[in-house]
């Protein structure tokens, strides 16, 4: 798993909808907030464009995110987390984040407070099981 100009691109087996239900049901389960579900898709369909299937999933807990944004208020940019999950040009589906690395690197985290932010891959590796 590489992550391509900070983004991790992994392959979903189900369809976006059914990826972004199955990870918010592991949110829900664990008691992570979900703020915010944007179906991209739909939103083009409304002013007369086509997008393939693509929605995006705002997520977080503010016991994790807040120590983050008290070290580096901009990080506020990249908080909460967000997931997209899409649908390529060849049918397959794909859930893309940023890597934790990249945003420890891009706001000078210590290796402490990206813990906190780490949780995102164990997450997505459990939706697409």
């Amino acid at each position: 798993m590489n992550a391509i100009n900070g983004i991790i691109s992994q392959p979903s087996p189900y369809s976006v909808t059914e990826t972004v239900e199955r990870l918010e049901a592991i949110l829900q389960a664990k008691g992570i907030t979900i703020f915010a579900r944007i179906d991209q898709r739909a939103e083009a369909e409304k002013v007369g464009l086509s997008l393939r299937p693509t929605q995006l999933l705002l997520f977080g807990n503010p016991e994790a995110g807040t120590p983050l944004m008290v070290a580096e208020p901009t990080i506020a940019l990249d908080l909460p987390l967000k997931i997209l999950a899409w649908e390529a040009a060849d049918g397959k589906v794909w859930l893309s984040y940023n890597d934790p690395n990249y945003l420890k690197q891009r706001f000078s985290l210590s290796d402490e407070l990206v813990k906190n932010i780490a949780v995102i891959a164990p997450l997505v590796n459990q939706a697409l099981r």
